[in-house]
């Protein structure tokens, strides 16, 4: 018995009647309702997306920028989603509003602008208090998990367009900023050499100040000393003018009697010298009336009349002791010449009358001449003290007035000598300040050369760093601004795309509804015959026998499913010829598999193979890359078959490299003969029956 006639008479048998070519149908139509049919559902979702009703509430107040331009960067952004038709916007009053239709299901989201967009938008243009702009998204995932990613990409794309306008806008004044800066700087550089200029004109002055302040304090200094040799000498006017003061009270007190006294003199001089007169007359008339009377009492009346005129000499010398006009040792001296006068000689008897008379005569005429003298000096004393008399009260008030000015001169010779130490302090303190001057001179002279050095280094300095701050034109600015905004740009070559989500999808879930269509066969379809097994035929034969229908209705699935997405639902794949015949080969190897599986396990098989396929479902990488998955799963990857497939329907849809589809056939081909082994170990165990095969526990 051959390999064809094995499965030619299998087929006959599941062909035999209208309902078993009707289940063998449906069998080759089951991935078509599998993978064609979610293909189909899931094409194109992001084209539909219009249809889903999104809330957009907008309630930005605007913004002025910094240059006087008005942005309405929210009504803008309204304006772009709402004719970009990506979703059903629906216009919503109320931040509340949308909230609650997001959460009722009438909208699948919300799209927020807040009041402040535009203001936060322009504010990095003040550099004093800048703020993100807010997109408010709310998103409901009991509407729809994957929503919330399509969401996240739109306003992602959003956010990305607007911070690149605005970003362009801001780079825009920043570069006009660097303009102004490179502008300013080239003043603030000449100005700084002006400024150069002007230290060293002052770093000149200091050193001429210094010069001066030095010259102040040694002025200073000796004026120090002169107020010190000055305050000295006001001291001692002080005390002399003191004592002056006393000195002059003293003579005005002693002198305020003089003009009584003087004119009391005055009247005593002119009465001694009237009395002086008149005695000289009368002594004169006495003499010349009496020469010859006196020789009898010439000696009694000689002595009476020198006793006499003694006693008149004392009277008068004492009255003008007493008046001040002589002195007492001159009126002693007056009597003393008075008593010096020698008596005559007294005479012999005969002529004694006349001999006393003579002598009496001379004594006479010598004291007419004393008293003569007297009477002179009487009258000068009288016209002197006539004098002093008349010049006491000028002197007296003279004296007052002079002891009014000494007191006048001691106070302000006291007020001096204060003043003075005031001075003498006022001069300590202007040494001071003449040192500290000096030192400050000293410390701003030095203070104005580093100056002077400092703005000639600030001027060269401005001056270079105005050349490296940039000055860009307009052309320049709107070129840097826009690369500032978006300073990466992405070039996506892309090796290998898919054309749509489905396309993207087509290389999982045409292996996976491969896999399962293969694996419903089994329901319908014997892995191996019991005419088989009880024939002669080689086990291998056998088992190909039994695989052969399942690769012939696994073939039809398999073009079949290539067919109508290739044409129905408009796969276009890159090698369509390849890609069926990569379809074939994995047909070949999931037929020989599954068959293998369950002729050797028996219905428990069923349970292994579907195993199989969520195994394969999680670690063929069908979605998300198969190196995200657990570790223990890549080692699944590694091992089964569907991960292979799906790689090599990639590089055949897409167009990438066809290196690996080589060597993913001949993996298939080991597969489909790691298949056909399994089922050859199954033909020779069951060819032994027993009691179970008979009798099994689960029919298969």
């Amino acid at each position: 018995m051959t390999v064809l006639r094995l499965a030619r008479s299998e087929l006959k048998r599941m062909t035999g009647g209208l309902l078993p070519k009707l289940t063998i149908l449906a069998l080759a139509l089951v991935p078509l309702l599998y993978g064609a049919v979610y293909l189909y559902a899931n094409w194109d979702p992001y084209g539909k997306l219009n249809q889903i009703d999104a809330a957009l509430v907008v309630q930005d107040s605007g913004a002025t920028a910094a240059d006087g331009t008005r942005l309405e960067a929210g009504r803008k952004v309204a304006e772009s989603l709402v004719d970009g038709h990506v979703f059903n916007w629906k216009t919503v009053a109320s931040t509340e509003e949308a909230d609650q239709g997001v959460s009722n299901g009438t909208y699948a989201f919300a799209l927020k602008i807040p009041q402040d967009f535009s203001a936060n938008l322009v504010s990095p243009g003040s550099f004093d208090a800048a703020n993100q702009a807010m997109l408010n998204v709310t998103t409901n995932d009991a509407n729809n998990y994957l929503l919330s990613t399509i969401v996240d990409k739109l306003t992602t794309a959003v956010h990305t367009t607007v911070a690149k306008e605005v970003g362009e806008e801001t780079a825009n004044q920043l570069l006009t900023g660097f303009g102004t800066i490179h502008t300013q700087m080239l003043k603030a550089s000449d100005g700084a050499g002006q400024l150069a200029d002007g230290v060293a004109r002052l770093h000149e002055g200091t050193v001429t100040l210094h010069q001066g302040t030095g010259e102040l304090k040694t002025g200073a200094t000796e004026l120090y000393n002169g107020e010190l040799k000055l305050r000295d000498g006001a001291a001692s006017l002080s005390a002399g003018a003191g004592q002056l003061s006393s000195g002059l009270t003293q003579l005005k007190d002693k002198t305020a009697a003089l003009p009584a006294d003087a004119q009391r003199l005055a009247d005593g001089a002119a009465q001694v010298a009237a009395g002086n007169a008149a005695l000289n007359t009368a002594f004169n008339n006495t003499v010349q009336a009496i020469p010859g009377q006196l020789a009898a009492a010439q000696e009694s009346a000689q002595q009476a009349a020198a006793q006499a005129q003694r006693s008149r000499v004392v009277a008068s010398t004492s009255r003008l002791v007493a008046a001040g006009v002589l002195t007492q040792e001159q009126a002693d001296k007056v009597v003393a010449d008075v008593d010096a006068t020698p008596a005559p000689p007294a005479p012999p008897a005969a002529s004694a009358a006349s001999a006393a008379a003579a002598a009496s005569g001379a004594k006479l005429q010598a004291a007419a001449a004393q008293v003569q003298k007297l009477a002179d000096g009487s009258a000068a004393v009288s016209a002197g003290a006539a004098q002093l008399a008349g010049a006491a009260p000028a002197l007296s008030d003279a004296v007052a007035k002079a002891s009014a000015g000494a007191d006048q001169l001691a106070d302000g010779s006291a007020a001096l000598a204060a003043g003075q130490q005031n001075a003498v302090d006022g001069a300590g303190r202007l040494v001071q300040g003449a040192q500290k001057l000096d030192d400050g001179a000293a410390q701003l002279e030095s203070g104005a050369a580093t100056a002077s050095d400092g703005a000639g280094t600030l001027a060269a300095e401005l001056a270079k760093g105005a050349g490296k701050v940039p000055n860009p034109d307009d052309a320049q600015k709107n070129s840097l601004s826009k690369v500032m905004a978006d300073p990466v740009a992405v070039s996506n070559v892309s090796q290998a795309k898919a054309g749509s989500y489905g396309a993207g999808l087509a290389p999982f879930f045409l292996t996976l509804a491969l896999w399962i269509g293969i694996f419903m066969l089994v329901q319908a379809m014997r892995p191996v015959t019991q005419r088989a097994l009880a024939s002669n035929a080689p086990a291998w034969k056998i088992a190909a026998g039994g695989w052969l229908p399942f690769l012939a209705v696994s073939a039809v699935q398999a073009s079949l499913l290539t067919l109508v997405v290739d044409v129905g639902l408009g796969l276009d794949p890159a090698h369509p010829v390849l890609m069926w015949f990569l379809m074939l080969a994995a047909a070949m190897a999931f037929s020989a598999i599954i068959q293998g599986v369950v002729a050797l396990l028996g219905s428990p098989g069923k349970l292994v193979v579907l195993i199989l396929l969520v195994l394969q479902l999680v670690s063929s990488g069908g979605t998300f890359p198969w190196q995200t998955t657990p570790e223990p799963l890549h080692v699944v990857h590694q091992i089964l078959p569907m991960g292979y497939v799906v790689s090599g329907m990639r590089h055949l849809i897409y167009g990438a490299d066809l290196a690996l589809i080589l060597p993913t056939m001949l993996g298939l081909v080991g597969y489909t003969l790691l298949g056909l082994a399994m089922s050859t170990v199954a033909v020779r165990k069951n060819k032994f029956w027993t009691l179970k095969t008979l009798k099994p526990e689960i029919a298969v």
